[in-house]
């Protein structure tokens, strides 16, 4: 196949490795804060040269789901007499207000609630019902406005006469909390809100349509899929995911028994999702005082209001055991005899969080939480002599 990526993220982070692969890359040139109108023409103009020849792989990176939340100011607000999530109410702000940690209510901007004029559907900070408003539907209006852009390419490969022999996949590296664990706006821990994503696919020929698939999956499950998809002569033992495919031919609940997720560029954590569960093991708490272990049965209570860690102990065992098990497979099927986990720990711990703890301390100090300072100096002694 004529491999084709649209996206700057390897110049975002530096990143070059990502190119493997392509025959083509197109850097969109913003560094990932591009808007779906900077996007897509580029994208339309390679749809329009290239869409009628076979045998083509074409990779597209929107950007607008992504803070800051950019979509522009002519597109209006389509959800403003929409009701807010229902759990979000004002008593469930004010506990957020009190709690302490990077991209908490008083912090949209990491450390501090600084905003940029360029993008004011952002707020730098969330003290009332009006600000909250702003955050959820400023995320809301950048998944509506790249759906409608996502529109504009489907409608040039029915013009092209392609769009019936056309395999469409959506998906995402990362969701967004919007108050789970008092965050908002950010992708920083290991927890269901930030790692259910979304895995669209229309592939021709496939009757189940509007079919649903409740397994679970890896993303990367999706490669040995596609493989499988296209009838390519593949080895499981080469592959680090497990093939999907017959969820799609077959409407098949095939998937893992559990999931084990990993975040390490904020917060250090690993979770295992399993059943109506998901159990958080944390490492480094991004100053967020988050216990060692939590436990949320996302069945009763998705937005992981209600930690059930201490009144569920045979439950926590059945994960850390889950969790352990996982970590041995790993590491006997690794080439190194470190776990990554382990050399960002060693390394002085998450990226976004080192050398950063006194000067929040400041900003703690002025947004009334000098109480979390105490703890703070308790949990992470080394850092406050950075």
């Amino acid at each position: 196949m004529k491999t084709v990526s649209v996206s700057p993220f390897a110049s975002r982070h530096s990143s070059w490795n990502f190119y493997a692969g392509f025959n083509e890359m197109h850097d969109t040139g913003k560094n990932g804060v591009e808007s779906g109108e900077e996007i897509t023409p580029d994208v339309l103009k390679w749809i329009d040269n290239n869409a009628e020849e076979d045998n083509w792989f074409l990779h597209v990176n929107y950007w607008d789901a992504h803070t800051p939340y950019r979509a522009p100011e002519e597109f209006g607000n389509p959800f403003e007499n929409d009701p807010l999530p229902g759990w979000l109410t004002e008593e469930e702000l004010e506990k957020h207000k009190k709690m302490v940690g990077p991209h908490g209510a008083h912090e949209i901007n990491m450390y501090d609630d600084k905003e940029d004029p360029l993008y004011p559907r952002h707020p730098g900070s969330i003290k009332n019902m009006e600000d909250l408003r702003r955050m959820i539907d400023g995320y809301d209006c950048g998944i509506r406005y790249m759906d409608g852009e996502i529109g504009k390419l489907m409608k040039a490969f029915k013009e092209k006469g392609v769009a019936d022999d056309l395999v469409v996949i959506i998906t995402a590296d990362h969701a967004e909390n919007m108050g789970e664990l008092g965050l908002y706006g950010e992708h920083a821990t290991a927890d269901y809100a930030n790692c259910r994503i979304p895995m669209i696919i229309k592939w021709p020929g496939m009757t189940d349509e509007g079919g649903v698939n409740n397994a679970l999956h890896y993303n990367l499950d999706l490669l040995p899929t596609i493989a499988e998809m296209l009838q390519i002569d593949y080895s499981y033992d080469k592959w680090d995911g497990q093939s999907y495919a017959k969820s799609i031919t077959d409407g098949a609940e095939c998937g893992h028994d559990y999931l084990v997720l990993s975040q390490c560029a904020h917060t250090c954590q690993r979770a295992v999702r399993f059943g109506d569960w998901i159990y958080l093991r944390t490492y480094h708490d991004f100053y967020h005082l988050y216990p060692k272990e939590m436990l949320f049965n996302i069945k009763d209570d998705p937005h992981e209001r209600n930690n059930l860690a201490e009144t569920h102990p045979e439950i926590v065992k059945d994960a850390v055991y889950k969790l352990y098990d996982w970590h041995d497979e790993m590491m006997q099927n690794s080439d190194s005899d470190t776990d990554p986990l382990w050399t960002v720990m060693k390394e002085g711990g998450p990226l976004h969080s080192r050398g950063n703890l006194k000067k929040y301390c400041k900003f703690l100090e002025q947004t009334g939480r000098a109480w979390a300072i105490p703890e703070l100096r308790k949990k992470h002694p080394r850092e406050f002599n950075i």
